[in-house]
């Protein structure tokens, strides 16, 4: 495998400056959520020109893209057929009786107002040249190298429909890393919902004929009440924030309408169910004491909690470390956020590594930390990432790495996966 793996330093090398180019031209040109349509051509773009067979616009997302390399272009088998980790309990009863597959994602949306203040820019070249470097090291080996192009992370989940459209069916591994401010080798990521909650009442004049009215407004605010309260006693990884998207037209009129969002977060996809179950049961209270009526409505689609899967993961921090860069646990009882790639993660082995862009001090989602994306750590970090990912794509597609050499990752990685499913976790 040492060969394989210098061959494949070699080609992320040679490919750096092209990488770094790809980074810049993304971060100069931030695209919000569904609206990628530059960035999308452009990896696009780049896949084919390296022999990928790319076909544009999968799970009805005109900004996403699958490449494919290997035995799914040669064998016109594009997937799900086996449905192999199909579900949340990962049916990976075929793996042993196929090729593996590989899945390499690419994440490229900014964000509105900060650009690319997630560094999303670096998480699409690293994810292009893991691809690139991959297929030309391994361009006389079985098993089948996807390039997936995930649009909409920041809002509205890309990766969910893919999922719900099959697009992971009967892959291995799914493979990504994340810039940030720490270095760890997974990413406690929560489960999270938005829940919309709409009361209706009746207009009045509140001093005309105030008794005739009744006030949605008054209701919303006693549901935010109801939630303060609930909230000092949700579990670690548990909370709700709600902000207010209709209050009223007038102040002479009692309002008829009053709308909340809510943002629902929870430390595992259950903790997150029964906070759902929890808000509308509260909602529902509400408007029954103050005889309003109420919908509850899920807002897109739902962010499950990311599961990672330590074979991978081990794998991927092992290689990094040939770049100088050591990766450690996140500490207990911390959760940053949420994406959608746990809900790639609870149906096939995952990784979602952070590698730090800049210091502990500073903070994502932030004009500090674009800058760093398109700074020299962010080079650096972007092209060690890059390495590190089509190494792990290799341990899995030729069946040893990492530090246990010559193992069975593929298979140790599902083993993995089903006794955490086993679990609940």
């Amino acid at each position: 495998m040492e060969s394989v793996y210098a061959r494949i330093g070699e080609e992320v090398a040679a490919r750096a400056g092209r990488l770094w180019d790809v980074s810049l031209a993304l971060h100069r040109e931030p695209e919000t959520a569904y609206e990628e349509h530059a960035a999308a051509r452009l990896l696009a773009g780049e896949l084919e020109r390296e022999g990928f067979e790319v076909e544009r616009g999968p799970a009805g997302l005109p900004t996403a893209f699958v490449g494919r390399s290997g035995h799914d272009v040669m064998g016109h088998d594009h997937m799900g057929h086996d449905h192999a980790g199909h579900g949340h309990t990962g049916h990976d009863h075929t793996v042993t009786a196929r090729d593996p597959r590989v899945a390499l994602l690419m994440e490229y949306d900014a964000l509105p107002l900060l650009g690319h203040a997630c560094g999303h820019n670096l998480i699409a070249a690293a994810g292009l040249g893991a691809a690139l470097a991959a297929r030309a090291a391994l361009s006389e080996t079985g098993g089948t190298l996807l390039a997936v192009g995930t649009p909409a992370e920041e809002s509205g989940g890309g990766k969910v429909a893919e999922v719900e459209a099959g697009l992971f069916d009967g892959v291995d591994a799914a493979l990504m890393f994340h810039p940030g401010v720490y270095d760890w080798t997974w990413a406690p990521l929560t489960a999270s919902a938005q829940l919309r909650v709409g009361f209706h009442g009746r207009a009045a004049h509140p001093t005309g004929n105030p008794t005739e009215g009744i006030d949605a407004l008054g209701a919303l605010i006693q549901l935010f009440n109801t939630l303060g309260v609930v909230q000092r006693r949700l579990p670690p990884g548990s909370h709700v924030q709600g902000i207010v998207t209709d209050g009223g037209r007038a102040t002479n009129i009692v309002p008829e309408y009053a709308e909340g969002l809510f943002g629902l977060r929870g430390g595992t996809s259950t903790a997150l169910a029964e906070l759902v179950e929890e808000v509308g049961s509260c909602a529902r209270g509400v408007a029954l004491a103050t005889c309003t009526e109420v919908e509850v409505t899920d807002v897109g689609g739902r962010y499950e909690h990311f599961r990672d899967n330590e074979v991978l993961s081990g794998a991927f921090a092992h290689h990094l470390r040939r770049a100088g860069i050591a990766l450690s646990q996140p500490a207990p009882g911390i959760y940053l956020g949420s994406s959608d790639i746990g809900n790639v993660s609870t149906r096939v082995p995952a990784i979602h590594p952070f590698v730090a862009i800049m210091g502990q001090e500073g903070s994502d989602h932030t004009p500090e930390f674009a800058r760093a994306a398109a700074g020299p750590r962010g080079r650096a970090v972007m092209l060690a990432a890059a390495e590190a990912l089509a190494c792990t794509a290799a341990d899995v597609l030729l069946g040893g790495g990492g530090s246990s050499s010559g193992d069975d990752v593929r298979a140790r990685a599902w083993a993995a996966f089903r006794e955490k499913a086993a679990q609940g976790l």
